[in-house]
Formats: C-alpha cells, structure tokens, sequence
C-alpha cells in the first residue's frame, strides 16, 4: 500500500465516521423531540435510510436551531440531576415531605414536581 492510498483510506474513514456522527446525533434528536408526532419521526427516519446525505443536510438546515435547543436542555437536566445528587424521585420525595410538614404550599409543590420531571 502506497502513501497516497493509505492516505484516501484514513481521510474516507475520518468522513465516514463523521458523517455516522452526525446520523446518529439527528436520530437522538428525533427522538428527543416532544413536539413532533411519530408518523414525522418515522418520515424522517426512512429519508434518512434511503437519502441519508440530503435528509441530513436537509434536517441539519431546517431544524438545527431546535436541535442545538434540545441538546441544551439535556446537558442542563443531566448537570443538574449530577450537581444536586439527586434523582428526580428523590427530588419528588423530598417536596412532597416538605408539603406534608406544611413547610411549602400546594403551588410550590406543584412547581417542584414539575420541575423534577423535566
């Protein structure tokens, strides 16, 4: 094997493996997506089995806004849930003691559960 076909060997391999990257971050995303029904995210997923490069292109210009909003939210419920050490159970436990001793009202328990569920 010469240097210059070791070299196309490395460089398709590197676009290959990027462009699975890429798949696999648009196919989280769909299904990371609450708004979008599951007949859309069926579509989506067969364009990208029969037209994978302009269904990614296509996704990455129409919907990479949200895209990148929906990773944000992730990463921030993840950090969260990582910095307090708690589960969103735990967390749930914990409001519904402080309502039950009377320290917090119907609302704020509310908002707490809500918030531990996102």
């Amino acid at each position: 094997m010469t240097f210059w076909e070791f070299f196309w060997l490395l460089f398709w391999t590197y676009v290959f493996i990027a462009f699975l990257t890429i798949l696999f971050s648009i196919i989280v995303d769909l299904f990371r997506d609450h708004e979008m029904n599951g007949w859309a995210k069926a579509a989506w997923i067969i364009f990208l089995v029969f037209v994978p490069v302009l269904a990614a292109l296509i996704y990455i210009i129409w919907r990479g806004q949200s895209m990148s909003e929906r990773q944000m939210e992730a990463r921030a419920s993840e950090y969260g849930a990582a910095a307090t050490g708690m589960s969103s159970t735990d967390e749930i436990t914990k409001a519904k003691a402080l309502y039950d001793n009377g320290s917090i009202t119907a609302d704020e328990y509310a908002a707490l559960k809500a918030k531990a569920l996102r």
